[in-house]
C-alpha cells in the first residue's frame, strides 16, 4: 500500500487534521536547462550561437563563403564581408530580405538590425 494513500486513510479514521498536497513542481528537462542558462545569463550567447550558425542557411552559400556573421550584440548582428562589392549588395539591396528571415526565425527581440562591416 502507498506511504501516502496509508497515512491518509489512518488521519481520516483519526479526524485529524489533513495536510496539504504538495504543489507538483516538476519540469522538463529543456525547460529546467532553459531556466537555468536565464539564471546564469546564458540564455543571450544562446541566441547568439544558434543566429551565428543559421546565417549560411538564410543567406545561401554563395553570400556565406563572402561574408560571416561575427557576433551578436544587444539585438545588433554584426556581419564581416570580404569586399566592398559585397557590402554594397548586402547593406542596400539584401538587408531586408535577411533580416526579415532572422526576425521570423529568432523573434523581434534576438535581432533587431544588422551592421555589415568591410574587412576581417
Amino acid at each position: 500500500m502507498d506511504r501516502r494513500l496509508r497515512e491518509k486513510a489512518l488521519a481520516e479514521w483519526r479526524g485529524l487534521p489533513q495536510k496539504k498536497p504538495r504543489e507538483d513542481r516538476t519540469m522538463s528537462a529543456a525547460d529546467a536547462v532553459k531556466k537555468v542558462m536565464e539564471g546564469l545569463g546564458l540564455k543571450e550567447r544562446l541566441q547568439e550561437a544558434e543566429v551565428l550558425q543559421f546565417w549560411k542557411d538564410t543567406v545561401g552559400e554563395f553570400i556565406a563563403s563572402h561574408s560571416a556573421p561575427s557576433r551578436l550584440k544587444d539585438g545588433i548582428l554584426y556581419v564581416q564581408v570580404v569586399q566592398p562589392a559585397v557590402h554594397y549588395e548586402l547593406d542596400r539591396i539584401w538587408k531586408p530580405q535577411i533580416l526579415k528571415k532572422l526576425k521570423e526565425r529568432f523573434g523581434t527581440r534576438v535581432v533587431r538590425a544588422i551592421q555589415f562591416r568591410v574587412g576581417g
